[in-house]
């Protein structure tokens, strides 16, 4: 099983932050990071993660962003010493030299533990950070990123493993193993080589979270590894048996998929309730009816909190973004949850799974998941940070272990080790 440790803030539940035991003074602090990668390594995990975005948001909802992710990254390696790092870099910010050239030196920096989650980006207000009036159509964004990816890989193997020499009375690189890549395509003119020698893995690990057909498509080319979002194990194995066959038709070899999963762990369900409950209260109830509404395409501001949830128009009557309404329709079915219950269940992950249990409990659904072909392992969205991964690595892991169905020390020292993948060699 694999597992990743995502890093998001005070922690993926939107009220962490306000909980009077948060870290939300210290996320200035790279030793807060630092911390939560050591917690990951104690626990054997493959890696951490980092989202990116490009826009401060709602500043007075909570935080989204604070240090820069590859900057971040750079001190995470220097406390670390066996668990990947893996940021997401966008194809439509970014140039490809400029992308290269960071992940390589970090992949020098972290002797072997880097990965780059290639994504398009969403949103207006990132483009007109970056010499946009608005986001390229959804078209042309995937059409950029598949030649973006193209490019660094090229940059990638512009340097030879054997390129560099070091003779100090002689050559410091081969130049006859350093090769410019020439590339003059639709987006971007490229003629490098790289200005930094082949990384320690060949090149970083790519991820990829493809959802729509295009990003699917572009995570069956490319992707080492991919994120994805799944509610259920149905919606999981969906998910796994359409990517699965287009990385085949691709030519490829079957790649690790991890979903996103949200934990309360206790030692009984009962406790592990009453800390999600605990953050659900400090939801501001205002602002969350609001995005509520806007998910759902109605007001919903005069309902009341503590009733079930009314009945939902059916998917095909919806008119507005269908893949979350999709996923709301399905927590109302198959949780039945008051207002408040699924403003909190939107609150921590979204439409990712979450479990809610013992750690046998958690373990035996994970071990479903894993067994039922729903996925290779999970990326860990804790509701809130330090405090839910503290409590997975001791509690959870434990039981993955003695189930063998998770390492109980790292067999190599790189990212691309963990996950069980090849050096690619320079072509």
């Amino acid at each position: 099983m694999h597992l990743n440790l995502f890093i998001m803030g005070c922690g993926h539940h939107r009220a962490a932050w306000r909980h009077p035991d948060s870290s939300v003074e210290r996320l200035g602090d790279i030793s807060y990071y630092e911390s939560l990668a050591r917690t990951a390594e104690r626990g054997k995990f493959d890696a951490v993660f980092f989202a990116d975005g490009h826009a401060a948001g709602n500043v007075a909802g909570g935080p989204l962003w604070f240090l820069e992710p590859l900057t971040a990254l750079a001190a995470m390696a220097r406390a670390t010493e066996h668990i990947g790092l893996i940021s997401t870099v966008s194809s439509t910010f970014y140039t490809p030299f400029h992308a290269a050239r960071m992940l390589a030196s970090l992949d020098h920096i972290s002797s072997g533990r880097m990965g780059w989650n290639l994504v398009t980006s969403m949103f207006d207000s990132e483009a007109r950070n970056h010499n946009y009036l608005a986001m390229p159509p959804h078209a042309e964004r995937y059409a950029r990123a598949e030649e973006f990816a193209d490019t660094v890989l090229a940059l990638w193997d512009s340097w030879g493993d054997d390129a560099l020499c070091l003779e100090r009375g002689g050559l410091f690189a081969d130049p006859e193993k350093v090769r410019p890549i020439h590339h003059h395509g639709e987006h971007f003119l490229v003629d490098g080589p790289l200005n930094v020698p082949r990384p320690p893995q060949g090149r970083p690990v790519l991820f990829q979270a493809g959802a729509s057909e295009q990003g699917r498509d572009l995570a069956a080319r490319f992707a080492e590894a991919i994120y994805a979002v799944a509610y259920d194990l149905d919606s999981a194995q969906a998910y796994y048996r359409d990517i699965q066959a287009r990385v085949a038709a691709a030519g490829r070899p079957p790649v690790a998929i991890m979903p996103g999963l949200v934990t309360y762990v206790a030692s009984s369900e009962v406790e592990a309730k009453a800390l999600q409950r605990e953050l659900d209260v400090l939801l501001p109830t205002r602002d969350s009816l609001h995005q509520l509404s806007q998910f759902i395409g109605q007001d919903c501001s005069a309902w009341e909190l503590d009733a079930p949830m009314p009945k939902l128009p059916p998917l095909e009557e919806f008119t507005g973004p269908k893949g979350r309404y999709a996923t709301i329709l399905r927590i109302i079915e198959c949780e039945k949850p008051t207002l408040r219950e699924l403003l909190g269940r939107l609150a921590a992950g979204g439409g990712h799974c979450t479990m809610i249990g013992t750690p046998e409990k958690i373990a035996d659904e994970m071990q479903r998941w894993v067994e039922q072909g729903g996925a290779d392992g999970f990326n860990l969205m804790p509701p809130s940070l330090p405090s839910s991964i503290d409590d997975f690595v001791e509690q959870v892991v434990p039981v993955l272990q003695q189930r063998g169905l998770f390492r109980r020390k790292y067999a190599g020292r790189t990212l691309r080790e963990h996950l069980g993948l090849e050096r690619p060699s320079v072509l």
